[in-house]
């Protein structure tokens, strides 16, 4: 699936940039920039809009306030140099803030979030993969796009996921290997995380819906190669 999205930024640098990024990105089809916000509410009337990438700080008419003027709007990725208008900036149901510089990881968590968000809005549903796990003597199913990460406790594991707590008798390494690989990475001898559920990653975490996970420093390139093929 593509997006058909556009730049709405007053510095040609910055619109370069992200052009780069969007270009390279197999989500995404880039079919115009814009310098200032009035340009950008005329693009909009002639060409069917999914995503803006919509920079903040812009004169005249900021990046709030073309928010504010559209009837109508596709989803938006606010870009700012500073932090200080996130918490402002998600009273606006954007679909992601992201900070200057960006980097190619950080753009690909933002474009899973508009691709889920453009399946939710348009009923696009792909059959849930699943498998079946054994607890508590009962199989259960489990959706494997609800699960958040898998935690090794001793001689058992616990399944964290959007539905419940599993805990399961197993080994972390027996269980990775029932797995899809494209979708879950171990990240530590104690952790395997959802790719799709990582919001941003540094040196030694990874955070999964506010909830810091532990990075080893030799899984860390393995996770920057995972994220770049999502």
């Amino acid at each position: 699936m593509k997006l058909k999205c556009i730049i709405v930024d007053d510095s040609l640098t910055q619109r370069l940039a992200v052009s780069k990024l969007i270009t390279a990105h197999k989500n995404l089809t880039l079919i115009g920039e814009y310098s200032n916000a009035i340009e950008a509410k005329q693009g909009i009337k002639k060409e069917d809009v999914d995503l803006i990438f919509l920079d903040v700080e812009m004169p005249v008419i900021n990046g709030f306030d073309f928010m504010e003027s559209l009837i109508k709007s596709p989803q938006i990725i606010l870009i700012s140099g500073k932090p200080d208008y996130a918490v402002k900036a998600f009273e606006y149901n954007i679909t992601d803030y992201l900070q200057k510089p960006i980097s190619p990881s950080r753009l690909d968590i933002a474009i899973r979030r508009a691709v889920d968000r453009y399946e939710q809005i348009h009923g696009i549903h792909n059959e849930e993969e699943h498998i079946f796990v054994k607890s508590n003597l009962k199989k259960r199913k489990v959706i494997l796009n609800k699960v958040k990460w898998i935690e090794a406790l001793g001689d058992y594991i616990k399944l964290v996921s959007d539905e419940a707590n599993v805990i399961v008798l197993s080994t972390l390494t027996a269980f990775e290997n029932e797995l899809p690989k494209e979708k879950f990475l171990r990240i530590h001898k104690s952790y395997i995380v959802n790719l799709d559920k990582i919001e941003r990653f540094s040196g030694k975490n990874v955070e999964v819906e506010g909830k810091l996970l532990p990075l080893s420093r030799h899984k860390r390139e393995n996770l920057e190669k995972a994220l770049e093929k999502i």
